[in-house]
């Protein structure tokens, strides 16, 4: 990716649901990930491996297949297959470490639960009594991006380990009674068309957030897209320049974000709102209303702000109810925050 000019994330034209859901997980992972649902050719993409491209370079352990910084964190190291690395952590002796930006892991539609998770050698283990384990691509995706196109059209328990991992952060593979883990700490995005099949309910629950693109309606909007696009092409990196001061001010406002979050507070009456807002639409468990929780102290950070406010938590549902509201017969359109929040209004009046 480092000799690839790609296309400025903060040109991309439009979608600022997509765009705001998508640098909210990257401020904050926890929110356990963005579904971004929609037709093709609307920048899903585009946008996520732009966004990749201009967060700040990561020090990882040279060739560690469990992208590590430094040390042995959760007891990873002794099993790690590349051995002359492993034992020189053991040793406590230095290993060389490089920096490098952060990665788009793209998982394949027909990838295996092994693939995914990796593997144990049970015949080794056997022979030596040794763990040796086969990283999959959760271990590529720590500190990264995991990047599901057509999620929708994968195996239903494959999409379960992937949600749990990005929840927990950690990845554990187990095989006959043996088990390994790691860390596995990625911002999970998954795209689908709902034309090509849905998720399961229980499935679309556990995404963090959630948005709807489509095609932009406003002609003027639609010229934008095809200059800036032809721009691109005739001059990828004197394109990229031109942007390149926008661009790292919204990386320094990452940056910034990040660092604020454990300082941003929230006032009870704040999580009263939330509470209505989840009990309004009638969504199943708890999850709704954490998640909106976490969303509105992110939105908050990102904005520079150590108080959530109600604005917060407008764009907190936003994001996080409409994937989660009850379907009622005959409802085929879902109703909007805003929709409710003015029903709420009448009825206080």
């Amino acid at each position: 990716m480092s000799g690839e000019t790609l296309f400025p994330f903060v040109a991309i034209v439009g979608q600022e649901p997509m765009k705001r859901a998508l640098i909210l997980n990257i401020i904050n992972p926890t929110l356990s990930g963005v579904l971004i649902r929609g037709e093709k050719g609307t920048g899903k993409s585009t946008a996520v491996r732009a966004l990749a491209h201009i967060l700040p370079k990561i020090q990882v352990v040279d060739e560690c297949p469990f992208q590590l910084p430094e040390g042995d964190p959760q007891g990873v190291c002794p099993d790690c297959p590349r051995l002359e690395c492993s034992r020189a952590v053991m040793a406590g002796e230095s290993v060389p470490k490089v920096w490098r930006e952060i990665r788009v892991v793209e998982l394949p539609v027909g990838a295996t639960e092994d693939r995914v998770v990796g593997t144990l050698d049970l015949e080794h283990a056997l022979k030596k009594g040794e763990k040796r384990v086969e990283p999959g691509l959760l271990a590529a995706a720590h500190r990264g991006i995991l990047y599901v196109d057509e999620v929708n059209l994968l195996d239903d328990h494959v999409v379960d380990v992937l949600l749990d991992s990005a929840a927990m952060g950690v990845n554990t593979i187990e095989r006959e009674g043996v088990s390994f883990s790691h860390p596995a700490r990625f911002t999970l995005i998954g795209t689908m068309n709902p034309e090509e099949g849905e998720l399961r309910p229980q499935l679309l629950d556990r995404f963090g957030l959630c948005v709807h693109v489509e095609g932009l309606r406003d002609v003027e909007k639609r010229v934008e897209v095809m200059e800036r696009r032809a721009a691109f092409d005739e001059d990828s990196q004197g394109f990229a320049a031109r942007w390149a001061e926008a661009s790292a001010e919204l990386v320094a406002r990452i940056e910034a974000a990040r660092k604020l979050y454990a300082n941003v507070t929230v006032d009870r009456s704040i999580l009263f709102d939330i509470a209505s807002y989840c009990l309004e639409v009638g969504v199943d468990g708890h999850r709704a209303d954490i998640i909106m929780l976490k969303a509105a102290k992110t939105h908050a950070a990102y904005e520079g702000r150590t108080a959530v406010e109600r604005k917060d938590v407008d764009v907190a549902a936003e994001l996080v109810l409409p994937h989660r509201l009850r379907r009622r017969p005959f409802m085929d359109i879902m109703e909007s925050p805003a929709n409710i929040e003015g029903r709420r209004a009448v009825k206080q009046g």
